[in-house]
């Protein structure tokens, strides 16, 4: 289990991400994150810090899965992108910033950039996007988030991460 503990702010020496607001996190991979064939953190792991942090970027901004549920909707994830830069291992801190790229209609894009802090510079462990969808729990059919939502999420707009080089991606 990773130990992820949300940050007031960005550290100090932090690099700058495009969003004002985005959340910050230390992770702490745990013992039992490491794969069982190399030693490093499994890529399953990774994929539940991208879920972890989107919960916990919800959370922060006032949208627990408590609230969610008694709404009726959730947000489900449609797809994961990860481009693994270097390896994590058990017991490392690493430090994640998480910010909602775009949201048209039901769909939301999510990026994700995890480091790892050095005397010699921040190290770039991975950067990831998410495609989350706005889900009817009763439909199962997407359905718009409410406005709240979406102001609280401050969406940049953009089409595609600041690592993608002028990629195109639509929601």
């Amino acid at each position: 289990m990773t130990l992820i503990e949300v940050l007031p702010a960005p550290p100090p020496e932090a690099p700058e991400v495009p969003h004002p607001q985005a959340l910050w996190a230390q992770l702490t991979p745990g013992d039992d994150t490491a794969s069982r064939t190399v030693n490093h953190v499994s890529n399953v792991e990774y994929v539940r810090w991208l879920d972890q942090l989107g919960q916990l970027h919800m959370n922060t901004l006032g949208w627990k899965a408590e609230d969610l549920l008694s709404s009726g909707a959730m947000w489900f994830v449609a797809r994961h992108e990860i481009d693994y830069r270097l390896e994590a291992r058990a017991g490392e801190r690493l430090i994640a910033a998480t910010w909602v790229r775009n949201l048209r209609r039901v769909k939301s894009w999510r990026d994700v950039i995890v480091w790892r802090p050095a005397d010699d510079g921040w190290k770039l462990v991975c950067t990831a996007t998410t495609l989350w969808v706005h889900v009817d729990l009763q439909s199962r059919r997407g359905t718009r988030p409410p406005e709240d939502m979406v102001a609280a999420l401050q969406p940049l707009g953009a089409a595609a991460p600041p690592w993608a080089g002028g990629a195109d991606r639509r929601a």
